[in-house]
């Protein structure tokens, strides 16, 4: 199964974001050599708001990270890819993922939850080389190799992603999630980070894989330890975040959603900055 091709370096946002960003910034960030934008906030199942942004661009993928399986129904969704994917070919990569038990009144397994929804769209002819699975977890990882083209893990390290590769292995396709803060002061963009981590610090899932990563109590503990935002939100000069994401790629990832955090209408002018550095231009 061949792994999707979207380039070392996408761009991550919540999918409000890529629906009111104007069509030549689109564009503007396809043309700084980015090859995916990468759509968070459990979108509804129709994700009809899609082909709009890809009809204003020429090659950009776009990706869920995530629809969420317990507020997007399978069917709807297998639905939304067919159209999108005959209206757009081998442009759309649907991300699925369990969300989190915190938000789920009637929570299951997630991994049983997991494996029905991609027997279902097994079922409705989704691809699952036009798949990925957000994977933090062993047993999650090991599940997305099998079922999927691979792993969209969020909120982790490079060591996560060493470990992940060698726990898939050289065939499946991991896309980590990291964020992005560019200024050199670092109580700047620690507080940045701690504002964007803050929902985090209470879900058990992302705690459990920051433990398993090393990270003790204290450093979960809200607002989280310096070294934790540290791990996860790169900062500094444009070099020196360029040098950070670039530690996933090297650690095994096959291509990396940067978050950049700032406003909307900083996104493009601070992608611009981190082209250089990425070697994107």
């Amino acid at each position: 199964m061949a792994k999707p091709q979207l380039g070392k370096f996408g761009v991550f946002g919540h999918y409000s974001q890529w629906q009111q960003l104007p069509p030549d910034q689109l564009r503007e960030i396809e043309a700084l050599g980015y090859g995916a934008l990468w759509a968070g906030g459990s979108p509804p199942a129709d994700l009809e708001w899609v082909e709009p942004i890809l009809g204003e661009t020429e090659r950009l993928t776009l990706a869920t990270g995530i629809v969420n399986i317990w507020t997007a129904a399978a069917g709807p969704v297998a639905e939304s890819f067919h159209r999108i994917d005959a209206a757009y070919p081998d442009r759309f990569l649907l991300g699925i993922g369990v969300g989190h038990p915190e938000a789920q009144a009637e929570y299951k397994k997630p991994y049983d939850a997991l494996t029905e929804y991609l027997d279902e769209l097994d079922r409705l002819g989704v691809p699952k080389d036009r798949r990925v699975v957000a994977a933090l977890g062993p047993q999650v990882l090991k599940l997305s190799a099998r079922r999927s083209a691979g792993a969209h893990p969020y909120l982790t390290t490079p060591e996560h992603t060493r470990q992940a590769r060698e726990l898939v292995g050289p065939e499946t396709f991991i896309a980590p999630e990291h964020k992005a803060v560019l200024t050199t002061d670092a109580e700047q963009a620690r507080a940045v980070g701690r504002q964007a981590l803050e929902i985090y610090l209470n879900l058990a899932n992302y705690l459990n894989n920051w433990k398993r990563l090393g990270f003790t109590d204290a450093d979960v503990a809200k607002p989280g330890s310096d070294a934790l935002v540290d791990s996860v939100v790169a900062h500094g000069t444009t070099d020196a975040v360029a040098a950070r994401l670039a530690e996933h790629l090297a650690a095994g990832a096959d291509h990396v959603p940067v978050q950049v955090l700032t406003g909307t209408d900083k996104l493009v002018p601070a992608l611009t900055e981190l082209a250089g550095p990425l070697g994107l231009q």
